[in-house]
């Protein structure tokens, strides 16, 4: 076998960094859709603080992108579809074949925690067929509570459809999935379960360490939320090839295009989103980054530490320190801050104020900074910028 390429830390943080769209300058005219293609998933959550997850995504590396042009970029003209990856996550629509083993793996589940009533799931394609695409009220369905284990049996009805690959959901209006039938809904060329679960997996493989640029097994296993083992079985057609990683101490692959070319450019500096794929692995980001970054939200108040949706900030290609913001009317306000130092004070005001007007606020305040003696250089630099 050929020798293994040696990568020094920093070798690999850069190549991550590009494979993520965060280093070199970003494709505008690809827009949202080439940020979605080139990341292969970006994960949904419910929680919306400056924007929801979805749209931060983009942002972080477009910058002050519109909102409505990013959910347009999405679901116009089924260029995606929403399916079980990393988690809940906005997919390219040209990797419907390759979740087959997925939907394969759903369709043969013996168990299962919600009942299916008898008929439901008939019903529900049924009326999709003849008044879809419809939300799971409309489909006569959803109670009034929000907990997931109150479903209705059209709501368990209508998941299940979406688990096997029947319905698809098309978009999200209102934060609520709106589903059709795939026939309808995916391209006929790309409406099959054609490729066989080795195939399905040597592909999401290849793709996972294509949006990665260099990974562990567990990285890898990880992005689509693959099984160690699937890993394992593939990676040697997988097109990716062995790296060693200065201070991983695991074995890794890396894009063979990303070794060719040595990544340059500008750095984007940004807030992230907790659920940015850049920083949504822990283990991941502490060996490169050196970060240990945790989401708060579904920690009682009185233990969190960084705050309910702390975002990470990104500048000259290191998190630089973390901010929980929140928003009053026009401000954007900084209810937490911590700083790497005095040297982070510029780049995360800078984020601060780029973030503050891409949603619409004139103005930044901030609250509490972890170290007391960096909240004047902070101020201070929020005040110049702001002008």
């Amino acid at each position: 076998p050929p020798p293994t390429t040696e990568l020094s830390a920093d070798d690999a943080r850069r190549i991550a960094l590009r494979a993520q769209g965060f280093l070199g300058a970003p494709d505008r005219r690809a827009g949202v859709r080439g940020v979605l293609r080139h990341l292969g998933a970006v994960q949904l959550d419910t929680i919306s603080v400056l924007a929801r997850s979805h749209e931060l995504v983009p942002y972080a590396r477009l910058g002050a992108v519109g909102r409505k042009t990013v959910e347009s970029a999405y679901w116009t003209d089924t260029h995606a579809f929403e399916y079980w990856s990393h988690a809940a996550c906005i997919l390219p629509i040209e990797e419907w074949p390759h979740f087959a083993f997925r939907r394969r793996a759903y369709r043969n589940r013996p168990h299962w925690n919600h009942q299916l009533p008898d008929g439901a799931y008939d019903q529900v394609v049924k009326q999709l067929r003849t008044e879809g695409p419809l939300t799971a009220t409309e489909l006569g369905g959803a109670k009034k509570t929000n907990d997931w284990w109150d479903w209705s049996g059209t709501k368990v009805a209508v998941e299940r459809a979406l688990m096997y690959g029947e319905v698809v959901c098309v978009e999200r209006r209102g934060w609520k999935r709106v589903y059709d039938l795939a026939e309808r809904a995916v391209p006929a060329a790309l409406l099959h379960d054609d490729l066989d679960d080795t195939e399905c997996l040597r592909r999401l493989v290849r793709a996972a360490g294509r949006s990665l640029g260099v990974g562990t097994r567990a990285d890898i296993a990880d992005y689509h939320r693959l099984k160690a083992e699937h890993v394992d079985a593939v990676i040697a057609d997988s097109g990716l090839v062995p790296v060693t990683v200065a201070g991983w101490g695991k074995p890794a692959w890396a894009d063979p295009e990303a070794l060719a070319t040595p990544p340059r450019g500008r750095h984007r500096t940004t807030l992230l989103s907790p659920f940015d794929s850049l920083i949504w692995e822990r283990a991941r980001t502490e060996r490169i980054f050196g970060f240990t970054h945790r989401l708060e939200a579904y920690v009682p108040r009185q233990k969190r530490v960084h705050g309910y949706f702390a975002m990470p900030v990104l500048a000259g290609g290191r998190l630089v320190g973390r901010v929980d913001p929140g928003r009053e009317g026009r401000t954007l306000v900084a209810k937490q801050v911590t700083l790497d130092g005095v040297k982070a004070a510029a780049p995360v005001a800078q984020a601060l104020v780029e973030a503050a007007g891409w949603v619409d606020c004139t103005d930044v305040r901030v609250e509490r900074v972890e170290a007391p003696e960096l909240r004047e250089p902070l101020t201070r630099e929020l005040a110049r910028l702001l002008g």
